[in-house]
Protein backbone atom coordinates (compact mmCIF):
# COMPACT_ATOMS: atom_id res chain seq x y z
CA UNK A 1 0.00 0.00 0.00
CA UNK A 2 1.34 3.43 -0.97
CA UNK A 3 2.48 5.21 2.18
CA UNK A 4 1.07 8.45 0.81
CA UNK A 5 -2.45 7.08 0.58
CA UNK A 6 -2.59 5.22 3.88
CA UNK A 7 -3.26 8.27 6.14
CA UNK A 8 -6.15 9.31 3.89
CA UNK A 9 -8.35 6.34 4.73
CA UNK A 10 -11.68 7.52 6.10
CA UNK A 11 -10.60 11.12 6.59
CA UNK A 12 -13.08 12.78 4.23
CA UNK A 13 -12.18 16.30 3.14
CA UNK A 14 -8.99 16.18 5.18
CA UNK A 15 -7.64 13.87 2.48
CA UNK A 16 -7.74 16.83 0.10
CA UNK A 17 -7.29 19.81 2.41
CA UNK A 18 -5.10 18.48 5.22
CA UNK A 19 -5.94 18.39 8.93
CA UNK A 20 -9.02 20.48 9.78
CA UNK A 21 -7.10 22.48 12.39
CA UNK A 22 -4.44 23.31 9.81
CA UNK A 23 -7.13 24.42 7.37
CA UNK A 24 -8.59 26.71 10.02
CA UNK A 25 -5.14 28.25 10.64
CA UNK A 26 -3.97 28.53 7.03
CA UNK A 27 -7.20 29.38 5.18
CA UNK A 28 -8.44 32.95 4.94
CA UNK A 29 -11.67 33.43 6.90
CA UNK A 30 -14.10 36.26 6.28
CA UNK A 31 -17.77 37.16 5.92
CA UNK A 32 -18.98 37.07 2.32
CA UNK A 33 -22.32 38.23 0.83
CA UNK A 34 -24.35 35.18 -0.20
CA UNK A 35 -24.95 36.52 -3.71
CA UNK A 36 -21.20 36.45 -4.38
CA UNK A 37 -21.01 32.68 -3.81
CA UNK A 38 -21.62 30.53 -6.91
CA UNK A 39 -22.82 26.94 -6.57
CA UNK A 40 -20.44 24.01 -7.01
CA UNK A 41 -21.12 22.66 -10.54
CA UNK A 42 -19.86 19.23 -9.46
CA UNK A 43 -22.28 18.88 -6.54
CA UNK A 44 -23.46 15.22 -6.58
CA UNK A 45 -26.60 15.99 -4.59
CA UNK A 46 -29.46 17.01 -6.85
CA UNK A 47 -32.26 16.81 -4.26
CA UNK A 48 -32.33 18.30 -0.77
CA UNK A 49 -34.73 17.26 1.98
CA UNK A 50 -36.95 20.29 2.60
CA UNK A 51 -37.77 19.37 6.20
CA UNK A 52 -34.07 19.02 7.07
CA UNK A 53 -33.29 22.31 5.35
CA UNK A 54 -36.08 23.99 7.30
CA UNK A 55 -34.75 22.65 10.60
CA UNK A 56 -31.22 23.79 9.74
CA UNK A 57 -32.56 27.18 8.69
CA UNK A 58 -34.27 27.62 12.09
CA UNK A 59 -31.02 26.70 13.84
CA UNK A 60 -29.06 29.19 11.74
CA UNK A 61 -31.65 31.89 12.37
CA UNK A 62 -31.08 31.38 16.12
CA UNK A 63 -27.38 30.59 16.34
CA UNK A 64 -25.92 31.69 13.01
CA UNK A 65 -23.68 29.62 10.74
CA UNK A 66 -21.36 27.93 13.22
CA UNK A 67 -19.10 26.18 10.69
CA UNK A 68 -17.69 28.32 7.85
CA UNK A 69 -18.32 27.24 4.28
CA UNK A 70 -15.38 26.21 2.12
CA UNK A 71 -14.98 28.29 -1.05
CA UNK A 72 -12.39 29.13 -3.67
CA UNK A 73 -11.90 32.43 -5.44
CA UNK A 74 -13.59 32.72 -8.83
CA UNK A 75 -13.37 35.96 -10.76
CA UNK A 76 -14.82 38.76 -8.64
CA UNK A 77 -16.59 36.31 -6.35
CA UNK A 78 -16.29 32.81 -4.93
CA UNK A 79 -17.30 29.25 -5.81
CA UNK A 80 -18.64 26.87 -3.19
CA UNK A 81 -16.54 23.80 -2.38
CA UNK A 82 -18.42 22.36 0.59
CA UNK A 83 -21.46 23.39 2.60
CA UNK A 84 -24.34 23.75 0.15
CA UNK A 85 -26.94 22.74 2.76
CA UNK A 86 -25.66 25.48 5.08
CA UNK A 87 -25.71 27.98 2.21
CA UNK A 88 -29.28 27.13 1.22
CA UNK A 89 -30.43 27.19 4.84
CA UNK A 90 -28.74 30.54 5.44
CA UNK A 91 -30.55 31.97 2.42
CA UNK A 92 -33.86 30.64 3.74
CA UNK A 93 -33.09 32.17 7.15
CA UNK A 94 -32.68 35.58 5.51
CA UNK A 95 -28.95 35.97 6.12
CA UNK A 96 -27.16 38.34 3.76
CA UNK A 97 -23.66 37.05 4.39
CA UNK A 98 -22.01 33.88 5.70
CA UNK A 99 -18.57 32.98 7.11
CA UNK A 100 -16.23 31.23 4.68
CA UNK A 101 -12.78 29.70 4.54
CA UNK A 102 -11.01 30.44 1.26
CA UNK A 103 -8.78 27.63 0.00
CA UNK A 104 -7.06 26.85 -3.27
CA UNK A 105 -8.29 23.88 -5.28
CA UNK A 106 -8.17 23.09 -8.99
CA UNK A 107 -11.21 21.73 -10.86
CA UNK A 108 -10.31 18.11 -10.21
CA UNK A 109 -9.84 18.70 -6.49
CA UNK A 110 -13.10 20.65 -6.42
CA UNK A 111 -14.94 17.70 -7.96
CA UNK A 112 -13.28 15.31 -5.48
CA UNK A 113 -14.18 17.54 -2.53
CA UNK A 114 -17.84 17.52 -3.59
CA UNK A 115 -17.77 13.72 -3.86
CA UNK A 116 -16.03 13.23 -0.52
CA UNK A 117 -18.37 15.59 1.34
CA UNK A 118 -21.46 13.69 0.20
CA UNK A 119 -20.20 10.17 -0.35
CA UNK A 120 -20.95 8.60 3.03
CA UNK A 121 -24.24 10.35 3.71
CA UNK A 122 -27.11 7.89 3.71
CA UNK A 123 -29.54 10.40 2.18
CA UNK A 124 -27.44 10.86 -0.96
CA UNK A 125 -29.15 8.93 -3.73
CA UNK A 126 -27.06 6.00 -5.07
CA UNK A 127 -27.80 7.14 -8.63
CA UNK A 128 -26.49 10.61 -7.80
CA UNK A 129 -23.26 8.98 -6.67
CA UNK A 130 -23.16 6.84 -9.81
CA UNK A 131 -23.67 9.81 -12.16
CA UNK A 132 -21.01 11.80 -10.29
CA UNK A 133 -18.50 8.95 -10.61
CA UNK A 134 -19.28 8.63 -14.32
CA UNK A 135 -18.92 12.39 -14.90
CA UNK A 136 -15.65 12.47 -12.97
CA UNK A 137 -14.11 9.53 -14.86
CA UNK A 138 -15.12 10.96 -18.23
CA UNK A 139 -14.03 14.52 -17.42
CA UNK A 140 -10.60 13.70 -16.02
CA UNK A 141 -9.82 10.45 -17.87
CA UNK A 142 -9.08 8.37 -14.78
CA UNK A 143 -9.69 4.67 -14.28
CA UNK A 144 -11.96 3.24 -11.63
CA UNK A 145 -8.88 2.06 -9.74
CA UNK A 146 -7.41 5.57 -9.71
CA UNK A 147 -10.67 7.13 -8.54
CA UNK A 148 -11.00 4.50 -5.81
CA UNK A 149 -7.48 5.33 -4.59
CA UNK A 150 -8.14 9.09 -4.58
CA UNK A 151 -11.39 8.70 -2.64
CA UNK A 152 -10.11 5.90 -0.41
CA UNK A 153 -12.81 3.49 -1.56
CA UNK A 154 -12.85 -0.11 -2.69
CA UNK A 155 -12.93 -0.29 -6.50
CA UNK A 156 -15.88 -2.70 -6.33
CA UNK A 157 -17.93 0.02 -4.61
CA UNK A 158 -17.41 2.33 -7.56
CA UNK A 159 -17.95 -0.49 -10.07
CA UNK A 160 -21.22 -1.56 -8.41
CA UNK A 161 -22.58 1.98 -8.37
CA UNK A 162 -21.63 2.61 -12.00
CA UNK A 163 -23.39 -0.64 -12.88
CA UNK A 164 -26.70 0.93 -11.78
CA UNK A 165 -26.55 3.18 -14.84
CA UNK A 166 -26.91 0.14 -17.10
CA UNK A 167 -30.25 -0.83 -15.57
CA UNK A 168 -33.52 0.14 -17.32
CA UNK A 169 -34.89 3.59 -16.54
CA UNK A 170 -37.84 2.14 -14.59
CA UNK A 171 -35.48 0.22 -12.30
CA UNK A 172 -33.24 3.27 -11.83
CA UNK A 173 -36.27 5.30 -10.81
CA UNK A 174 -37.22 2.66 -8.23
CA UNK A 175 -33.71 2.92 -6.78
CA UNK A 176 -33.87 6.71 -6.73
CA UNK A 177 -37.18 6.64 -4.87
CA UNK A 178 -35.89 4.07 -2.38
CA UNK A 179 -38.45 1.48 -3.48
CA UNK A 180 -35.70 -1.12 -3.96
CA UNK A 181 -32.31 -1.34 -2.28
CA UNK A 182 -28.82 -1.65 -3.71
CA UNK A 183 -29.00 -5.32 -2.75
CA UNK A 184 -32.05 -5.77 -4.96
CA UNK A 185 -30.33 -3.85 -7.75
CA UNK A 186 -27.28 -6.10 -7.55
CA UNK A 187 -29.47 -9.17 -8.06
CA UNK A 188 -31.29 -7.55 -10.97
CA UNK A 189 -28.00 -6.60 -12.64
CA UNK A 190 -27.22 -10.29 -13.00
CA UNK A 191 -30.25 -10.78 -15.26
CA UNK A 192 -29.48 -10.20 -18.97
CA UNK A 193 -33.07 -9.41 -20.05
CA UNK A 194 -34.11 -5.76 -19.35
CA UNK A 195 -37.82 -6.60 -19.50
CA UNK A 196 -37.35 -9.35 -16.92
CA UNK A 197 -35.43 -6.88 -14.74
CA UNK A 198 -38.36 -4.47 -14.89
CA UNK A 199 -40.89 -7.22 -14.19
CA UNK A 200 -38.99 -8.48 -11.16
CA UNK A 201 -38.44 -4.94 -9.90
CA UNK A 202 -42.21 -4.34 -9.96
CA UNK A 203 -42.76 -7.64 -8.14
CA UNK A 204 -40.28 -6.64 -5.42
CA UNK A 205 -42.14 -3.37 -4.88
CA UNK A 206 -45.63 -4.89 -5.02
CA UNK A 207 -44.85 -7.79 -2.68
CA UNK A 208 -42.24 -5.99 -0.56
CA UNK A 209 -39.75 -8.80 -1.22
CA UNK A 210 -36.47 -8.95 0.67
CA UNK A 211 -33.18 -9.35 -1.21
CA UNK A 212 -33.07 -13.01 -0.18
CA UNK A 213 -36.64 -13.57 -1.42
CA UNK A 214 -35.68 -11.97 -4.75
CA UNK A 215 -32.65 -14.24 -5.05
CA UNK A 216 -34.86 -17.29 -4.49
CA UNK A 217 -37.37 -16.04 -7.06
CA UNK A 218 -34.63 -15.46 -9.64
CA UNK A 219 -33.21 -18.92 -8.99
CA UNK A 220 -36.66 -20.45 -9.42
CA UNK A 221 -37.32 -18.61 -12.68
CA UNK A 222 -33.90 -19.54 -13.98
CA UNK A 223 -34.56 -23.22 -13.26
CA UNK A 224 -37.88 -22.91 -15.06
CA UNK A 225 -36.17 -21.37 -18.10
CA UNK A 226 -37.83 -17.97 -17.66
CA UNK A 227 -34.41 -16.32 -17.19
CA UNK A 228 -31.52 -17.11 -19.51
CA UNK A 229 -28.00 -17.58 -18.19
CA UNK A 230 -25.76 -14.60 -18.81
CA UNK A 231 -22.40 -15.02 -20.62
CA UNK A 232 -20.59 -14.08 -17.42
CA UNK A 233 -22.30 -16.89 -15.52
CA UNK A 234 -21.44 -19.32 -18.31
CA UNK A 235 -17.78 -18.32 -18.06
CA UNK A 236 -17.87 -18.60 -14.27
CA UNK A 237 -19.43 -22.06 -14.42
CA UNK A 238 -16.94 -23.16 -17.06
CA UNK A 239 -14.01 -21.92 -14.99
CA UNK A 240 -15.28 -23.70 -11.90
CA UNK A 241 -15.66 -26.96 -13.86
CA UNK A 242 -12.05 -26.75 -15.05
CA UNK A 243 -10.68 -26.50 -11.51
CA UNK A 244 -9.05 -29.90 -10.99
CA UNK A 245 -8.49 -31.61 -7.62
CA UNK A 246 -4.82 -30.68 -7.97
CA UNK A 247 -5.71 -26.96 -8.21
CA UNK A 248 -8.12 -27.24 -5.29
CA UNK A 249 -5.38 -28.87 -3.23
CA UNK A 250 -3.04 -25.96 -4.00
CA UNK A 251 -5.78 -23.53 -2.95
CA UNK A 252 -6.13 -25.33 0.38
CA UNK A 253 -2.36 -25.34 0.91
CA UNK A 254 -2.04 -21.60 0.22
CA UNK A 255 -5.07 -20.84 2.36
CA UNK A 256 -3.52 -22.63 5.34
CA UNK A 257 -0.08 -21.13 4.79
CA UNK A 258 -1.24 -17.52 4.29
CA UNK A 259 -4.26 -17.63 6.65
CA UNK A 260 -6.44 -15.72 4.15
CA UNK A 261 -9.01 -16.67 1.54
CA UNK A 262 -7.30 -17.88 -1.65
CA UNK A 263 -8.95 -18.49 -5.01
CA UNK A 264 -7.30 -19.85 -8.15
CA UNK A 265 -9.30 -18.86 -11.21
CA UNK A 266 -8.56 -20.99 -14.26
CA UNK A 267 -9.30 -18.91 -17.38
CA UNK A 268 -7.88 -21.13 -20.13
CA UNK A 269 -5.11 -23.65 -20.66
CA UNK A 270 -2.02 -22.46 -18.76
CA UNK A 271 -3.74 -19.16 -17.86
CA UNK A 272 -5.53 -17.88 -14.81
CA UNK A 273 -5.36 -15.77 -11.66
CA UNK A 274 -4.50 -16.29 -8.03
CA UNK A 275 -6.70 -14.03 -5.88
CA UNK A 276 -5.72 -13.30 -2.28
CA UNK A 277 -8.36 -11.68 -0.08
CA UNK A 278 -7.53 -9.46 2.91
CA UNK A 279 -9.86 -7.89 5.47
CA UNK A 280 -7.61 -5.31 7.11
CA UNK A 281 -4.48 -3.25 6.63
CA UNK A 282 -2.63 -5.67 8.90
CA UNK A 283 -3.59 -8.58 6.63
CA UNK A 284 -2.44 -6.60 3.61
CA UNK A 285 0.94 -5.69 5.12
CA UNK A 286 1.51 -9.30 6.22
CA UNK A 287 0.72 -10.64 2.75
CA UNK A 288 3.09 -8.14 1.16
CA UNK A 289 5.88 -9.21 3.51
CA UNK A 290 5.30 -12.87 2.67
CA UNK A 291 5.29 -12.20 -1.09
CA UNK A 292 8.49 -10.16 -0.88
CA UNK A 293 10.48 -12.98 0.73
Amino acid sequence: MDVLTRPRLGRGLEALLGDSSQVARSATTLMVPIERIARNPYQPRKQFDEEQLQALSESIRTHGVLQPLLVREQGEGYQLIAGERRLRAAQAAGLREVPVHIVRLDDQQLFEAALVENLHRSDLNPLEKAHSFKDYLERFGLTQEQLAARLCLDRTTICNLLGLLHLPAEVQEAIRLGQISLGHAKVLKGIPDPQRQISLCKEVIMKNLSVHALELLVRQQRNEGMISTSPAEVRSTSSAAEKTPHVQAIEDELRQRLAVKVEIRVKAKDKGQIVLAFNSNDDFERLIEVLRR
